[in-house]
């Protein structure tokens, strides 16, 4: 009779032959044959169940150990630049081992998120790491992280997705679940597919919580659009360990009175300006108008982990309980900050204004600044309108009155200009000190706001000149014109509510203008806005010198934000090189890497747009999750084939009322003419039409908000009862039309 082996038998077995641990090569080992292969095998199964093994490949493993060939995901480069990975497959009941990755050939390198196969071998030394790897070939990149709701079942559990309009589940298996308990928001990976059928398997990386916590609405943001939100310790010892400075081989601008002028919940004072009547006989009525910035790149120097990881980051991002900033606390919140009263390094602009607001010189100076003052923007408003706050009052006379003189003069440019001149209301979310939603108010835009935006458009401007003159590469910012398909949709838009947007000319901003003009005061108006913005295209870095359409510009930079801009803080060193200030400015590796710095901070910023976006519509729903049932008034603001979304004339939410929610009747979509027509009733649904809605569904957690359609321009909505069988009939004709074509082709 064959023995069959013990349990501890195999184990030893497998974790001394890590090649030889297939269920033939154990068999094999222990003298195995015939009808005791049934009871090897159902050991086999215990203690895969159990946990001590694993099977991998036909192949049963130590679940503690790594096989030598295994999958990897790189996590990155550490403080010290070495790159590391981690398995994929991780069935262990230890901690999820760290792989250093060791030199390769040169030919082929890896990156941050890459998935490879790699040979893997065990750390003799182990210090930091259990395992050394090297690169057999890169399978792909890291898969796109899911951010869901997980519940427990009796086999491990499922994720339920957040994204609006995905409904999608995922399954984890008992060893994958993570720790993760039941009605935790997680953030997980897909894992290869096993099997054809059923629902696709993922494996939680991290649990973040309580979803329905007021303060995990951004939490959710930054996880699901992956933005950084910790700062590596190298990073932040960096930022504890920088100096002050002193006026050596700097301009004092300290006597100048430099205020800024910035929202009242302000993180950050990256810019301040001021105004002085110009005495040059030649330019009569005319000022001189400083734009001081904080000067990051001194802080911040090429190849530094600080400056490492301002690139990875690209800017900062803005949501209404937090921010998640490019730089750390110590830089972005006090030593860069031009915080009242204290002494700041700082890259200026002096420009020469004319009285008709024409910039007619400009110079750059490195300096030291000491604001007098910092406002916000409802301050330095009601100040120069007479009523001066205690804080303000010192101010009125000789920096607000000349500033705002100077505003009056830069408006005459302005016009001449004619930027696009959008008249879009911002949000602006309340929150309460557990983070929950009291209010949604539209931020008022006022000439404080106006102010402030053109002296930092001109200071653009002067640094791009500057630039574009000493032959020093930087990156432009980029804006191009609207594609004829999204204007000609504008024009049926305008067309749609009486307007006219003209065709057959060369597109300026100036004709834009006048439409937006055209719809000023009527209720279409905000339609109009919305449909002009939505017409036009992204803007973006580049090397490359493009225009910016939207402000009518030939040259233009950003060099106004670089705590919170990566691009600023290149403009910043660009400058400092080409009037060869010192040592710390644009690097031939600077200038090498133009192009790939270009496309991957346009694509940080996108990404922020978006996550601030979502949180956006979470707090939205969130707030509007108590008011379900009640009726709001609004306008349509899209349309599809699959229904017509609403924004809500209070709060300026968006919603969606599905098209099967409007009767039965079948309803034809032209996106031409963005509209929905019902065959039956003749109801037709455009864009602009007044609406009156009933709350059906607010979801916190996705931001998605579904609505139920009560009246159109004042009148009940008729809804049909029979077109879907009409639909149905006409559909089926045409599939036995095209059946008999089919056969009819086949006979020839």
């Amino acid at each position: 009779m064959t023995k069959i082996p013990t349990k501890a038998e195999i184990l030893k077995w497998v974790r001394t032959h890590p090649k030889k641990s297939s269920k033939r090569d154990i068999a094999k080992a222990f003298g195995i044959t015939g009808a005791a292969r049934i009871d090897l095998k159902k050991i086999l199964i215990d203690l895969k169940a159990e946990g001590h093994i694993s099977k991998r490949r036909r192949k049963f493993n130590d679940p503690n150990k790594l096989p030598s060939v295994s999958l990897l995901q790189i996590l990155g480069p550490d403080d010290q630049g070495e790159m590391f990975g981690i398995p994929t497959e991780w069935e262990g009941t230890g901690t999820l081992p760290k792989i250093l990755m060791l030199p390769g050939d040169g030919k082929t390198s890896i990156a941050q998120g890459d998935r490879i196969l790699a040979r893997v071998s065990i750390n003799k030394n182990e210090d930091e790491y259990q395992y050394t790897g090297q690169l057999i070939r890169r399978i792909g990149t890291e898969p796109k992280k899911i951010l869901g709701i997980f519940h427990t079942d009796a086999n491990g559990g499922r994720i339920l997705p957040i994204d609006k309009g995905v409904s999608k589940e995922w399954v984890v298996s008992q060893n994958a679940v993570g720790g993760a308990t039941d009605g935790e928001l997680v953030e997980a990976e897909k894992l290869s597919p096993g099997q054809r059928l059923g629902l696709p398997h993922a494996r939680i990386i991290t649990s973040l919580g309580d979803p329905s916590e007021p303060k995990s609405v951004s939490l959710i943001a930054i996880h699901q659009h992956e933005i950084p939100d910790s700062f590596p310790d190298l990073v932040l010892s960096q930022a504890n360990d920088t100096k002050s400075v002193n006026l050596k081989n700097r301009d004092d601008l300290t006597s100048l009175p430099l205020i800024t002028i910035d929202p009242a919940d302000a993180r950050d004072h990256d810019d301040a300006c001021c105004a002085i009547s110009d005495t040059d006989t030649k330019n009569p009525n005319g000022f001189l108008l400083w734009v001081a910035i904080a000067d990051v790149a001194h802080y911040v120097t090429p190849q530094s982990a600080l400056d490492h990881e301002a690139r990875h980051r690209g800017n900062s991002t803005y949501f209404p309980d937090r921010v998640v900033p490019m730089l750390p606390d110590q830089l972005s919140g006090d030593l860069c900050s031009l915080h009242e009263g204290v002494t700041r390094p700082c890259i200026a602009v002096e420009m020469k204004i004319s009285a008709k607001g024409e910039k007619i010189s400009h110079r750059f100076v490195r300096g030291l600044m000491r604001s007098p003052a910092s406002l916000s923007y409802e301050e330095a408003q009601a100040a120069i309108d007479g009523n001066p706050s205690k804080r303000a009052e010192p101010f009125v006379d000789n920096v607000l009155k000349p500033l705002f003189a100077a505003y009056d003069a830069l408006k005459f440019a302005r016009e001449a200009r004619q930027p696009l001149d959008l008249e879009l209301p911002e949000r602006k979310i309340i929150l309460s000190d557990s983070g929950k939603v009291t209010s949604i108010n539209f931020r008022d835009r006022l000439d404080a706001h106006r102010l402030i935006e053109e002296c930092m458009i001109l200071a653009n401007v002067a640094a791009a000149e500057t630039l574009i003159a000493k032959n020093q590469p930087f990156l432009f910012r980029v804006h191009e014109e609207p594609g004829p398909e999204k204007l000609d949709s504008l024009r049926e838009t305008a067309k749609s509510v009486g307007l006219v947007l003209a065709k057959g000319q060369i597109l300026r901003t100036q004709h834009l203008n006048k439409l937006l003009k055209a719809a000023a005061g009527k209720d279409e108006a905000e339609l109009i806005n919305l449909s002009t913005l939505r017409s036009m295209t992204q803007a973006y870095y580049s090397p490359h010198n493009m225009s910016h359409f939207g402000l009518a510009l030939k040259n233009y930079a950003h060099f106004t934000s670089p705590i919170r801009r990566y691009a600023d803080l290149l403009v910043h060193r660009a400058l400092i090189t080409a009037h060869n200030w010192d040592d710390d400015g644009l690097t031939p590796q600077d200038i090498e890497m133009l192009d790939e710095t270009a496309k991957k901070i346009s694509d940080t910023e996108r990404r922020s747009m978006m996550a601030e976006r979502d949180t956006t519509d979470r707090y939205l729903a969130s707030f509007m999750a108590e008011r379900v049932g009640n009726e709001f008034s609004g306008r349509i603001s899209g349309v599809a084939r699959f229904g017509v979304f609403v924004k809500l004339d209070e709060t300026g939410a968006d919603g969606l009322v599905p098209i099967h929610s409007l009767g039965r009747e079948y309803f034809e979509h032209d996106p031409d003419t963005q509209t929905l027509r019902g065959t039956e009733t003749g109801t037709l649904i455009s864009l602009g039409l007044q609406t009156l809605v009933r709350l059906s569904e607010a979801k916190p957690v996705t931001g998605g908000i579904i609505l139920e359609l009560l009246e159109l321009e004042n009148s009940k909505l008729q809804i049909g009862q029979g077109g879907r069988k009409k639909r149905y009939s006409s559909y089926k004709k045409s599939s036995q039309r095209g059946k008999s074509r089919k056969v009819s082709r086949k006979r020839k």
